[in-house]
Protein backbone atom coordinates (compact mmCIF):
# COMPACT_ATOMS: atom_id res chain seq x y z
CA UNK A 1 0.00 0.00 0.00
CA UNK A 2 1.27 3.28 -0.87
CA UNK A 3 1.65 5.59 1.47
CA UNK A 4 -0.17 9.14 1.69
CA UNK A 5 2.71 11.02 -0.43
CA UNK A 6 5.45 10.56 1.97
CA UNK A 7 8.22 10.77 -0.84
CA UNK A 8 6.71 14.03 -2.37
CA UNK A 9 6.25 15.73 0.67
CA UNK A 10 8.33 17.12 3.88
CA UNK A 11 6.89 15.12 7.27
CA UNK A 12 5.46 18.51 9.29
CA UNK A 13 3.29 19.36 5.51
CA UNK A 14 2.17 15.92 4.95
CA UNK A 15 1.13 15.44 8.30
CA UNK A 16 -0.80 18.90 8.62
CA UNK A 17 -2.31 18.00 5.04
CA UNK A 18 -3.29 14.57 6.23
CA UNK A 19 -5.14 15.73 9.19
CA UNK A 20 -7.56 18.26 7.59
CA UNK A 21 -7.93 15.68 5.14
CA UNK A 22 -9.33 12.92 7.39
CA UNK A 23 -11.20 15.68 9.48
CA UNK A 24 -13.22 17.40 6.45
CA UNK A 25 -13.76 13.35 5.62
CA UNK A 26 -15.40 12.90 8.99
CA UNK A 27 -17.24 15.95 8.47
CA UNK A 28 -19.09 14.84 5.27
CA UNK A 29 -20.29 11.97 7.26
CA UNK A 30 -21.90 14.01 9.64
CA UNK A 31 -23.35 16.45 7.19
CA UNK A 32 -24.68 13.48 5.29
CA UNK A 33 -26.32 11.65 8.87
CA UNK A 34 -27.91 15.37 9.16
CA UNK A 35 -29.29 15.05 5.56
CA UNK A 36 -31.00 11.47 6.09
CA UNK A 37 -32.13 12.83 9.38
CA UNK A 38 -33.90 15.86 7.87
CA UNK A 39 -35.52 13.91 5.07
CA UNK A 40 -36.68 11.17 7.67
CA UNK A 41 -38.99 14.18 9.43
CA UNK A 42 -40.19 15.21 6.18
CA UNK A 43 -41.34 11.85 5.58
CA UNK A 44 -42.65 11.65 8.94
CA UNK A 45 -44.50 14.84 8.11
CA UNK A 46 -45.83 13.98 4.59
CA UNK A 47 -46.97 10.80 6.38
CA UNK A 48 -48.69 12.45 9.20
CA UNK A 49 -50.33 15.01 6.92
CA UNK A 50 -51.43 11.95 5.10
CA UNK A 51 -53.20 10.15 7.67
CA UNK A 52 -54.88 13.52 8.92
CA UNK A 53 -56.37 14.59 4.95
CA UNK A 54 -57.54 10.62 5.00
CA UNK A 55 -59.17 11.12 8.74
CA UNK A 56 -61.15 13.96 7.63
CA UNK A 57 -62.50 12.93 4.40
CA UNK A 58 -63.22 9.91 5.73
CA UNK A 59 -67.20 9.29 6.80
CA UNK A 60 -68.28 8.79 10.64
CA UNK A 61 -69.72 5.95 11.90
CA UNK A 62 -73.53 6.19 11.39
CA UNK A 63 -73.36 9.40 9.28
CA UNK A 64 -75.08 9.99 6.16
CA UNK A 65 -71.75 9.54 4.49
CA UNK A 66 -71.50 6.17 5.61
CA UNK A 67 -74.97 4.96 4.39
CA UNK A 68 -74.26 6.52 1.10
CA UNK A 69 -71.17 3.79 0.87
CA UNK A 70 -73.43 1.42 -0.99
CA UNK A 71 -72.72 3.47 -4.09
CA UNK A 72 -70.29 1.96 -5.84
CA UNK A 73 -68.68 6.17 -6.59
CA UNK A 74 -68.82 6.67 -2.81
CA UNK A 75 -67.07 3.52 -2.10
CA UNK A 76 -64.26 3.85 -4.43
CA UNK A 77 -63.37 7.20 -2.35
CA UNK A 78 -63.49 5.71 0.66
CA UNK A 79 -61.62 2.97 -1.16
CA UNK A 80 -58.95 5.83 -2.08
CA UNK A 81 -58.61 7.11 1.37
CA UNK A 82 -57.68 3.23 2.52
CA UNK A 83 -55.09 3.01 0.04
CA UNK A 84 -53.83 6.79 0.49
CA UNK A 85 -53.64 5.56 4.28
CA UNK A 86 -51.59 2.51 3.61
CA UNK A 87 -49.46 4.77 1.46
CA UNK A 88 -48.34 6.97 4.17
CA UNK A 89 -47.49 3.96 6.00
CA UNK A 90 -45.31 3.22 3.51
CA UNK A 91 -43.95 6.71 3.78
CA UNK A 92 -43.64 6.08 7.41
CA UNK A 93 -41.50 2.62 7.00
CA UNK A 94 -39.24 4.51 4.59
CA UNK A 95 -38.25 7.32 7.75
CA UNK A 96 -38.01 4.12 9.93
CA UNK A 97 -35.90 2.29 7.69
CA UNK A 98 -33.45 5.17 6.99
CA UNK A 99 -33.11 6.44 10.64
CA UNK A 100 -32.21 2.71 11.93
CA UNK A 101 -30.11 1.29 9.28
CA UNK A 102 -28.27 4.74 7.84
CA UNK A 103 -28.54 7.47 10.78
CA UNK A 104 -28.08 5.09 13.66
CA UNK A 105 -25.78 3.14 12.07
CA UNK A 106 -23.51 5.61 11.12
CA UNK A 107 -23.37 7.61 14.26
CA UNK A 108 -22.07 5.00 15.55
CA UNK A 109 -19.43 4.54 13.06
CA UNK A 110 -18.47 7.73 13.05
CA UNK A 111 -17.94 7.55 17.09
CA UNK A 112 -15.78 4.88 16.12
CA UNK A 113 -13.62 6.88 13.45
CA UNK A 114 -13.07 9.69 15.45
CA UNK A 115 -11.42 7.34 17.91
CA UNK A 116 -9.69 5.70 16.06
CA UNK A 117 -8.74 8.99 14.17
CA UNK A 118 -7.18 10.73 17.27
CA UNK A 119 -5.29 7.38 18.30
CA UNK A 120 -3.55 7.50 15.31
CA UNK A 121 -2.98 11.00 15.32
CA UNK A 122 -1.80 11.17 18.84
CA UNK A 123 0.82 8.29 18.00
CA UNK A 124 2.32 10.36 15.25
CA UNK A 125 2.64 13.44 17.63
CA UNK A 126 4.16 11.26 20.16
CA UNK A 127 6.67 10.18 17.85
CA UNK A 128 7.31 13.90 16.24
CA UNK A 129 8.07 14.65 20.20
CA UNK A 130 10.33 11.92 20.50
CA UNK A 131 12.31 12.40 17.66
CA UNK A 132 12.69 16.61 18.45
CA UNK A 133 13.72 15.38 22.16
CA UNK A 134 16.63 13.43 20.65
CA UNK A 135 17.48 16.08 18.03
CA UNK A 136 17.80 18.78 20.94
CA UNK A 137 20.37 16.54 22.92
CA UNK A 138 21.83 15.67 19.92
CA UNK A 139 22.48 19.55 19.33
CA UNK A 140 23.41 20.35 22.91
CA UNK A 141 26.10 17.72 22.67
CA UNK A 142 26.90 19.43 19.64
CA UNK A 143 27.14 22.73 20.88
CA UNK A 144 29.19 21.26 23.84
CA UNK A 145 31.92 19.72 21.68
CA UNK A 146 32.10 22.62 19.96
CA UNK A 147 32.82 24.55 22.98
CA UNK A 148 35.58 22.46 24.75
CA UNK A 149 37.33 22.10 22.05
CA UNK A 150 37.74 25.36 21.86
CA UNK A 151 38.63 25.63 25.60
CA UNK A 152 41.27 22.75 24.89
CA UNK A 153 42.68 24.64 21.83
CA UNK A 154 43.55 27.64 23.99
CA UNK A 155 44.76 25.74 26.73
CA UNK A 156 47.34 23.71 24.47
CA UNK A 157 48.50 27.01 22.88
CA UNK A 158 48.93 28.97 26.12
CA UNK A 159 50.58 25.79 27.32
CA UNK A 160 53.08 26.16 24.52
CA UNK A 161 53.35 29.78 24.94
CA UNK A 162 54.67 29.46 28.32
CA UNK A 163 56.49 26.38 27.55
CA UNK A 164 58.80 29.36 24.85
CA UNK A 165 58.58 32.03 27.57
CA UNK A 166 62.16 32.66 29.08
CA UNK A 167 60.80 34.48 32.15
CA UNK A 168 58.26 31.71 32.77
CA UNK A 169 59.27 28.99 35.69
CA UNK A 170 59.41 25.47 35.69
CA UNK A 171 56.02 24.78 37.27
CA UNK A 172 54.05 27.62 35.32
CA UNK A 173 55.12 25.70 32.65
CA UNK A 174 53.81 22.17 33.94
CA UNK A 175 50.48 23.59 35.56
CA UNK A 176 49.63 24.99 32.18
CA UNK A 177 51.04 21.47 30.26
CA UNK A 178 48.09 19.77 32.84
CA UNK A 179 45.26 22.22 32.18
CA UNK A 180 45.91 21.35 28.23
CA UNK A 181 45.75 17.85 28.80
CA UNK A 182 42.59 18.31 31.02
CA UNK A 183 40.88 20.10 28.57
CA UNK A 184 41.86 17.97 25.15
CA UNK A 185 40.35 14.89 27.66
CA UNK A 186 37.26 16.87 28.14
CA UNK A 187 37.20 17.83 24.45
CA UNK A 188 37.56 14.22 23.61
CA UNK A 189 34.49 13.17 25.95
CA UNK A 190 32.50 15.61 24.26
CA UNK A 191 33.15 14.23 21.18
CA UNK A 192 32.75 10.98 21.94
CA UNK A 193 28.88 12.12 23.52
CA UNK A 194 28.26 13.72 20.53
CA UNK A 195 28.91 11.04 18.06
CA UNK A 196 26.62 8.90 20.06
CA UNK A 197 23.91 11.20 20.43
CA UNK A 198 24.44 11.79 16.50
CA UNK A 199 24.16 8.19 16.02
CA UNK A 200 20.93 7.50 18.21
CA UNK A 201 19.39 10.66 16.72
CA UNK A 202 19.94 9.35 13.35
CA UNK A 203 18.75 5.78 13.88
CA UNK A 204 15.65 7.19 15.33
CA UNK A 205 15.38 9.48 12.50
CA UNK A 206 15.43 6.82 10.26
CA UNK A 207 12.88 4.68 12.72
CA UNK A 208 10.27 7.24 12.28
CA UNK A 209 10.55 8.46 8.27
CA UNK A 210 10.62 5.30 7.31
CA UNK A 211 8.90 3.03 9.81
CA UNK A 212 6.63 4.79 12.37
CA UNK A 213 5.47 7.38 10.25
CA UNK A 214 4.52 5.44 7.47
CA UNK A 215 2.50 2.90 9.46
CA UNK A 216 0.24 5.93 10.72
CA UNK A 217 -0.31 7.39 7.68
CA UNK A 218 -1.30 3.98 6.27
CA UNK A 219 -3.34 3.17 9.82
CA UNK A 220 -5.34 6.65 8.22
CA UNK A 221 -5.05 6.11 4.95
CA UNK A 222 -6.81 2.84 5.50
CA UNK A 223 -9.14 4.74 8.21
CA UNK A 224 -10.55 7.39 5.48
CA UNK A 225 -11.02 4.89 2.69
CA UNK A 226 -13.22 2.68 5.18
CA UNK A 227 -15.32 5.59 5.59
CA UNK A 228 -15.44 6.15 2.22
CA UNK A 229 -16.49 2.68 1.10
CA UNK A 230 -18.98 2.92 4.22
CA UNK A 231 -20.47 6.11 3.29
CA UNK A 232 -20.69 4.80 -0.40
CA UNK A 233 -23.07 1.81 0.98
CA UNK A 234 -24.59 4.55 3.08
CA UNK A 235 -25.29 6.43 -0.29
CA UNK A 236 -26.71 3.27 -2.45
CA UNK A 237 -29.00 2.07 1.20
CA UNK A 238 -30.77 5.62 1.08
CA UNK A 239 -31.90 4.08 -2.57
CA UNK A 240 -32.76 1.14 -1.91
CA UNK A 241 -34.72 1.84 1.28
CA UNK A 242 -37.40 3.67 -1.44
CA UNK A 243 -36.83 1.36 -3.98
CA UNK A 244 -38.00 -1.63 -1.72
CA UNK A 245 -41.13 -0.41 -0.48
CA UNK A 246 -41.74 0.92 -4.30
CA UNK A 247 -44.07 -2.52 -4.98
CA UNK A 248 -46.51 -1.47 -1.74
CA UNK A 249 -46.90 2.06 -2.89
CA UNK A 250 -47.51 0.29 -6.85
CA UNK A 251 -49.87 -1.92 -5.29
CA UNK A 252 -51.37 1.25 -3.59
CA UNK A 253 -51.48 3.46 -6.92
CA UNK A 254 -53.37 -0.15 -8.54
CA UNK A 255 -55.68 0.21 -5.86
CA UNK A 256 -56.50 3.95 -6.45
CA UNK A 257 -56.96 3.13 -10.30
CA UNK A 258 -58.83 -0.18 -9.41
CA UNK A 259 -61.21 2.51 -7.48
CA UNK A 260 -61.84 4.25 -10.41
CA UNK A 261 -62.56 0.90 -12.00
CA UNK A 262 -64.73 -0.18 -10.05
CA UNK A 263 -67.49 3.08 -10.15
CA UNK A 264 -70.78 1.32 -11.80
CA UNK A 265 -73.05 4.20 -12.35
CA UNK A 266 -75.83 2.10 -13.81
CA UNK A 267 -75.67 0.06 -10.66
CA UNK A 268 -75.44 3.00 -8.60
CA UNK A 269 -78.76 4.42 -10.68
CA UNK A 270 -80.62 1.11 -9.42
CA UNK A 271 -79.18 1.03 -6.05
CA UNK A 272 -80.74 5.00 -5.46
CA UNK A 273 -84.41 3.52 -7.53
CA UNK A 274 -84.63 0.44 -5.14
CA UNK A 275 -83.59 2.54 -2.21
CA UNK A 276 -86.04 5.26 -2.28
CA UNK A 277 -89.06 3.83 -4.74
CA UNK A 278 -92.48 4.46 -3.02
CA UNK A 279 -94.59 1.93 -4.19
CA UNK A 280 -97.39 4.16 -5.05
CA UNK A 281 -99.45 3.05 -8.32
CA UNK A 282 -99.41 5.87 -11.26
CA UNK A 283 -102.50 7.73 -11.12
CA UNK A 284 -104.50 7.60 -13.81
CA UNK A 285 -106.21 9.58 -16.85
CA UNK A 286 -108.01 12.22 -15.57
CA UNK A 287 -112.09 11.76 -17.13
CA UNK A 288 -113.64 14.73 -18.63
CA UNK A 289 -116.12 17.47 -16.74
CA UNK A 290 -118.80 18.51 -19.14
CA UNK A 291 -120.34 21.59 -17.81
CA UNK A 292 -121.67 22.80 -20.89
CA UNK A 293 -124.57 21.23 -20.05
CA UNK A 294 -125.38 23.37 -17.32
CA UNK A 295 -128.45 23.79 -15.16
CA UNK A 296 -130.97 26.14 -17.44
CA UNK A 297 -131.26 29.04 -15.51
CA UNK A 298 -134.97 30.66 -14.87
CA UNK A 299 -136.05 33.30 -17.35
CA UNK A 300 -136.87 35.37 -14.13
CA UNK A 301 -133.43 37.16 -12.82
CA UNK A 302 -135.49 38.73 -9.93
CA UNK A 303 -136.46 35.16 -8.21
CA UNK A 304 -134.54 34.66 -5.61
CA UNK A 305 -134.55 30.70 -6.17
CA UNK A 306 -133.25 31.26 -9.64
CA UNK A 307 -130.87 27.62 -9.93
CA UNK A 308 -127.26 28.47 -10.58
CA UNK A 309 -125.06 25.89 -12.75
CA UNK A 310 -122.53 23.16 -10.98
CA UNK A 311 -119.82 25.91 -10.66
CA UNK A 312 -122.20 28.55 -8.59
CA UNK A 313 -122.96 26.02 -6.39
CA UNK A 314 -119.83 25.38 -5.45
CA UNK A 315 -119.12 28.80 -4.55
CA UNK A 316 -120.00 32.60 -5.22
CA UNK A 317 -116.63 34.08 -6.03
CA UNK A 318 -115.19 32.62 -9.15
CA UNK A 319 -112.22 34.99 -9.40
CA UNK A 320 -110.80 32.39 -6.30
CA UNK A 321 -109.22 29.24 -6.56
CA UNK A 322 -111.54 26.47 -5.78
CA UNK A 323 -110.73 25.31 -2.52
CA UNK A 324 -110.34 21.52 -3.28
CA UNK A 325 -107.03 22.40 -4.99
CA UNK A 326 -105.82 24.49 -1.88
CA UNK A 327 -106.50 25.55 0.88
CA UNK A 328 -109.81 26.90 1.89
CA UNK A 329 -110.58 30.26 2.86
CA UNK A 330 -111.09 31.19 6.30
CA UNK A 331 -112.83 34.63 5.16
CA UNK A 332 -115.15 32.96 2.69
CA UNK A 333 -117.98 34.94 2.06
CA UNK A 334 -120.53 32.52 0.81
CA UNK A 335 -119.96 28.85 1.76
CA UNK A 336 -121.90 26.00 -0.18
CA UNK A 337 -125.29 25.65 1.52
CA UNK A 338 -126.01 21.91 0.87
CA UNK A 339 -129.37 22.41 2.30
CA UNK A 340 -130.69 24.80 -0.53
CA UNK A 341 -133.19 23.34 -2.59
CA UNK A 342 -133.46 25.06 -6.24
CA UNK A 343 -137.38 25.34 -7.64
CA UNK A 344 -138.21 22.57 -9.91
CA UNK A 345 -137.12 24.37 -13.75
CA UNK A 346 -139.34 26.35 -15.54
CA UNK A 347 -140.95 25.07 -18.62
CA UNK A 348 -140.01 27.92 -20.53
CA UNK A 349 -136.24 26.84 -20.05
CA UNK A 350 -137.69 23.42 -21.48
CA UNK A 351 -137.13 20.35 -20.12
CA UNK A 352 -134.17 19.11 -17.66
CA UNK A 353 -130.81 18.05 -18.71
CA UNK A 354 -130.46 14.26 -18.92
CA UNK A 355 -127.69 14.26 -16.46
CA UNK A 356 -128.93 16.57 -13.84
CA UNK A 357 -132.56 14.54 -13.55
CA UNK A 358 -134.69 16.43 -11.22
CA UNK A 359 -132.38 17.02 -8.64
CA UNK A 360 -128.72 19.27 -9.61
CA UNK A 361 -127.50 19.61 -6.49
CA UNK A 362 -127.13 15.70 -6.50
CA UNK A 363 -125.86 15.68 -10.19
CA UNK A 364 -123.06 18.19 -8.65
CA UNK A 365 -122.04 16.32 -6.17
CA UNK A 366 -122.14 13.04 -7.77
CA UNK A 367 -119.49 15.31 -10.15
CA UNK A 368 -117.48 16.25 -7.52
CA UNK A 369 -117.16 13.33 -6.14
CA UNK A 370 -116.45 10.81 -8.93
CA UNK A 371 -113.63 13.87 -10.40
CA UNK A 372 -112.12 14.67 -6.87
CA UNK A 373 -111.56 10.86 -5.21
CA UNK A 374 -108.55 10.09 -8.04
CA UNK A 375 -107.16 13.54 -6.94
CA UNK A 376 -107.14 12.68 -3.09
CA UNK A 377 -103.80 10.85 -3.00
CA UNK A 378 -102.02 13.71 -5.39
CA UNK A 379 -103.45 16.41 -3.14
CA UNK A 380 -101.81 14.85 0.22
CA UNK A 381 -98.34 14.94 -1.29
CA UNK A 382 -98.78 18.86 -1.82
CA UNK A 383 -99.25 18.76 2.04
CA UNK A 384 -96.09 19.21 4.74
CA UNK A 385 -94.44 16.14 5.20
CA UNK A 386 -96.63 14.56 8.31
CA UNK A 387 -94.52 13.64 11.57
CA UNK A 388 -92.43 9.95 12.07
CA UNK A 389 -94.83 7.54 13.78
CA UNK A 390 -93.13 4.11 15.35
CA UNK A 391 -95.34 2.04 12.01
CA UNK A 392 -93.20 3.98 9.75
CA UNK A 393 -96.76 4.56 8.32
CA UNK A 394 -95.80 8.31 7.18
CA UNK A 395 -93.52 6.43 4.71
CA UNK A 396 -94.00 5.22 1.26
CA UNK A 397 -95.36 1.57 0.77
CA UNK A 398 -91.69 0.34 -0.14
CA UNK A 399 -89.92 2.52 2.09
CA UNK A 400 -92.09 1.67 4.81
CA UNK A 401 -91.46 -2.37 4.05
CA UNK A 402 -87.83 -2.10 4.11
CA UNK A 403 -88.11 0.08 7.47
CA UNK A 404 -90.14 -2.43 9.33
CA UNK A 405 -87.76 -5.51 7.81
CA UNK A 406 -84.64 -3.65 9.24
CA UNK A 407 -86.44 -3.07 12.41
CA UNK A 408 -87.69 -6.70 12.44
CA UNK A 409 -83.87 -7.77 12.02
CA UNK A 410 -81.91 -5.43 14.63
CA UNK A 411 -84.47 -6.49 16.82
CA UNK A 412 -83.88 -10.64 16.46
CA UNK A 413 -80.65 -9.69 16.79
CA UNK A 414 -80.95 -7.99 20.37
CA UNK A 415 -83.18 -10.79 21.31
CA UNK A 416 -80.50 -13.77 20.23
CA UNK A 417 -77.78 -11.12 22.19
CA UNK A 418 -80.44 -11.71 25.45
CA UNK A 419 -81.27 -14.98 24.96
CA UNK A 420 -77.19 -15.99 24.14
CA UNK A 421 -77.16 -13.74 27.64
CA UNK A 422 -79.62 -15.89 29.50
CA UNK A 423 -78.19 -18.95 28.45
CA UNK A 424 -75.17 -17.87 30.15
CA UNK A 425 -76.28 -16.48 33.53
CA UNK A 426 -78.32 -20.18 33.66
CA UNK A 427 -75.55 -22.40 33.17
CA UNK A 428 -73.42 -19.76 35.71
CA UNK A 429 -75.83 -20.19 38.00
CA UNK A 430 -75.99 -24.16 38.10
CA UNK A 431 -72.23 -23.58 38.31
CA UNK A 432 -72.47 -21.68 41.38
CA UNK A 433 -75.10 -24.27 42.77
CA UNK A 434 -72.70 -27.18 42.22
CA UNK A 435 -69.56 -25.64 43.59
CA UNK A 436 -71.16 -23.09 45.85
CA UNK A 437 -67.18 -21.75 46.63
CA UNK A 438 -67.13 -20.37 43.10
CA UNK A 439 -70.14 -17.96 44.06
CA UNK A 440 -73.12 -17.04 45.02
CA UNK A 441 -76.38 -18.05 42.76
CA UNK A 442 -78.65 -16.12 44.44
CA UNK A 443 -76.53 -13.25 43.32
CA UNK A 444 -77.63 -13.57 39.69
CA UNK A 445 -81.40 -13.49 40.56
CA UNK A 446 -81.52 -10.15 39.27
CA UNK A 447 -79.32 -10.12 35.90
CA UNK A 448 -81.67 -13.04 35.21
CA UNK A 449 -84.59 -11.09 36.05
CA UNK A 450 -83.73 -7.80 34.18
CA UNK A 451 -82.58 -10.20 31.22
CA UNK A 452 -86.05 -12.47 31.27
CA UNK A 453 -88.27 -8.64 31.24
CA UNK A 454 -85.62 -7.60 28.14
CA UNK A 455 -86.49 -10.95 26.44
CA UNK A 456 -90.32 -10.39 26.83
CA UNK A 457 -90.12 -6.66 25.89
CA UNK A 458 -88.16 -7.78 22.69
CA UNK A 459 -90.85 -10.69 22.18
CA UNK A 460 -93.76 -8.26 22.17
CA UNK A 461 -91.91 -5.26 19.97
CA UNK A 462 -90.73 -8.09 17.37
CA UNK A 463 -94.36 -9.47 17.41
CA UNK A 464 -95.59 -6.06 16.63
CA UNK A 465 -93.68 -5.21 13.72
CA UNK A 466 -94.30 -8.11 12.13
CA UNK A 467 -97.83 -7.78 12.63
CA UNK A 468 -97.17 -4.42 11.11
CA UNK A 469 -95.24 -5.62 8.25
CA UNK A 470 -97.93 -8.11 7.91
CA UNK A 471 -100.49 -5.96 6.55
CA UNK A 472 -97.94 -3.33 5.17
CA UNK A 473 -99.16 -4.94 1.78
CA UNK A 474 -102.04 -3.26 1.44
CA UNK A 475 -100.44 0.56 1.88
CA UNK A 476 -99.61 2.69 -1.03
CA UNK A 477 -103.28 2.22 -2.39
CA UNK A 478 -105.74 4.70 -2.80
CA UNK A 479 -107.09 6.10 0.46
CA UNK A 480 -110.64 4.54 1.12
CA UNK A 481 -113.15 7.30 2.46
CA UNK A 482 -116.35 6.97 3.18
CA UNK A 483 -118.59 4.42 2.08
CA UNK A 484 -121.50 6.82 1.12
CA UNK A 485 -122.06 6.82 -2.41
CA UNK A 486 -124.01 9.83 -4.33
CA UNK A 487 -124.79 7.53 -6.82
CA UNK A 488 -127.39 5.61 -4.50
CA UNK A 489 -128.63 8.74 -3.50
CA UNK A 490 -131.86 8.62 -5.78
CA UNK A 491 -132.98 5.56 -4.16
CA UNK A 492 -132.81 7.19 -1.01
CA UNK A 493 -133.82 10.45 -1.90
CA UNK A 494 -137.28 11.68 -0.38
CA UNK A 495 -139.01 14.41 -2.78
CA UNK A 496 -142.04 16.67 -1.50
CA UNK A 497 -145.24 16.49 -3.80
CA UNK A 498 -144.04 19.38 -5.78
CA UNK A 499 -140.69 18.05 -7.19
CA UNK A 500 -138.29 19.96 -4.46
CA UNK A 501 -135.91 18.12 -2.20
CA UNK A 502 -136.83 16.74 1.12
CA UNK A 503 -134.52 17.74 4.35
CA UNK A 504 -134.17 14.33 5.61
CA UNK A 505 -131.94 12.92 3.35
CA UNK A 506 -129.81 15.93 0.71
CA UNK A 507 -128.02 16.92 3.86
CA UNK A 508 -126.51 13.48 4.40
CA UNK A 509 -125.22 12.99 1.31
CA UNK A 510 -123.08 16.53 1.18
CA UNK A 511 -122.50 16.27 4.40
CA UNK A 512 -120.76 13.19 3.82
CA UNK A 513 -118.80 14.64 1.44
CA UNK A 514 -118.03 17.64 2.86
CA UNK A 515 -116.79 15.38 5.91
CA UNK A 516 -114.06 13.79 3.54
CA UNK A 517 -112.84 16.99 2.31
CA UNK A 518 -112.41 18.28 5.88
CA UNK A 519 -110.56 15.26 6.65
CA UNK A 520 -107.65 15.48 4.42
CA UNK A 521 -107.97 19.79 3.65
CA UNK A 522 -108.57 21.03 6.88
CA UNK A 523 -107.42 24.65 7.63
CA UNK A 524 -104.45 24.41 9.09
CA UNK A 525 -101.73 27.18 10.56
CA UNK A 526 -99.14 28.32 8.80
CA UNK A 527 -95.95 27.03 9.62
CA UNK A 528 -93.30 29.69 11.33
CA UNK A 529 -90.47 29.78 8.64
CA UNK A 530 -87.00 28.68 9.77
CA UNK A 531 -84.75 29.63 7.78
CA UNK A 532 -84.87 31.65 4.00
CA UNK A 533 -82.98 31.31 0.73
CA UNK A 534 -81.98 32.93 -2.42
CA UNK A 535 -82.69 31.41 -5.70
CA UNK A 536 -79.62 30.78 -7.68
CA UNK A 537 -81.14 29.53 -11.01
CA UNK A 538 -84.87 29.59 -12.59
CA UNK A 539 -87.04 26.51 -11.74
CA UNK A 540 -90.17 26.31 -13.65
CA UNK A 541 -92.36 24.45 -10.88
CA UNK A 542 -94.35 22.50 -13.61
CA UNK A 543 -94.15 19.71 -11.85
CA UNK A 544 -97.41 18.68 -9.11
CA UNK A 545 -96.82 20.10 -5.71
CA UNK A 546 -93.23 22.27 -6.55
CA UNK A 547 -93.39 26.00 -7.25
CA UNK A 548 -91.54 28.10 -9.23
CA UNK A 549 -89.24 30.80 -8.61
CA UNK A 550 -86.90 33.11 -10.19
CA UNK A 551 -83.31 33.60 -10.35
CA UNK A 552 -82.25 36.13 -7.23
CA UNK A 553 -85.79 35.55 -5.63
CA UNK A 554 -86.03 35.10 -1.99
CA UNK A 555 -88.42 32.86 -0.45
CA UNK A 556 -88.94 31.68 3.62
CA UNK A 557 -88.09 28.02 4.19
CA UNK A 558 -90.80 25.97 6.46
CA UNK A 559 -89.12 22.51 5.58
CA UNK A 560 -85.72 21.46 5.15
CA UNK A 561 -84.55 18.99 2.67
CA UNK A 562 -85.31 15.43 4.74
CA UNK A 563 -82.80 13.33 2.42
CA UNK A 564 -85.10 13.64 -1.08
CA UNK A 565 -83.27 16.62 -2.77
CA UNK A 566 -86.62 18.64 -2.06
CA UNK A 567 -86.94 21.95 0.20
CA UNK A 568 -90.39 23.34 1.14
CA UNK A 569 -90.62 27.06 0.87
CA UNK A 570 -92.75 29.89 1.09
CA UNK A 571 -93.50 33.18 -0.57
CA UNK A 572 -94.91 36.46 0.87
CA UNK A 573 -98.36 35.87 -0.61
CA UNK A 574 -98.56 32.53 1.01
CA UNK A 575 -97.72 30.26 -1.80
CA UNK A 576 -96.04 26.99 -0.87
CA UNK A 577 -94.61 24.42 -2.46
CA UNK A 578 -91.07 22.59 -3.34
CA UNK A 579 -88.18 23.45 -5.08
CA UNK A 580 -84.79 21.75 -5.90
CA UNK A 581 -82.29 22.14 -2.92
CA UNK A 582 -79.42 22.92 -5.31
CA UNK A 583 -80.57 25.63 -6.90
CA UNK A 584 -80.97 27.69 -3.77
CA UNK A 585 -78.42 29.12 -0.98
CA UNK A 586 -80.34 28.39 2.37
CA UNK A 587 -79.52 29.80 5.54
CA UNK A 588 -81.46 27.70 8.47
CA UNK A 589 -82.13 29.87 11.53
CA UNK A 590 -79.96 28.99 14.65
Amino acid sequence: MSEFGVEELDWPDQYDVIEKHTLSGLDLVEKYIKFVKERTEIEQNYAKQLRNLTKKYSPKRGSKEEQECRFSNHQSFLDILNEMNDYAGQRELIAENMMMNICIELTKYLQELKLERKTHLSDGKKAQQSLESTYKQLDNSKKRFEREWREAEKATQYAEKTDQDINATKADVEKAKQQAHMRTHIAEECKNDYAAQLQKYNKEQNQFYFTDMPLIFNNLQDMDERRMRKLAQAYILYADTERHVMPIIGKCLEGITRAGTNVNEKNDSLVLIEQHKSGFERPGDLEFEDYSQGINRASSDSSLGTPKGPLDLLGKNKSKPFWLFSKKSKSSSSPLTPFSTPPAPSPANGPPSPKFGRDPLSYCLKEINKTVKPRISSFRTLRRTPAATEDFGHLPPEQRRKRLQQKIDDISKELQKELDQSEALGKMKDVYEKNPQMGDPASLAPQITQTTHNIERLRGELSKYESWLAGAGGRGESLRYSTHSLNNNTGNNVYSPDGAQSDESTPDASQAIYAEFDDDFEEEELSIPIGQCTALYNFPGSSEGTIAMQEGEVLAVVEEDKGDGWTRVRRNNGDEGYIPTSYANITLNK
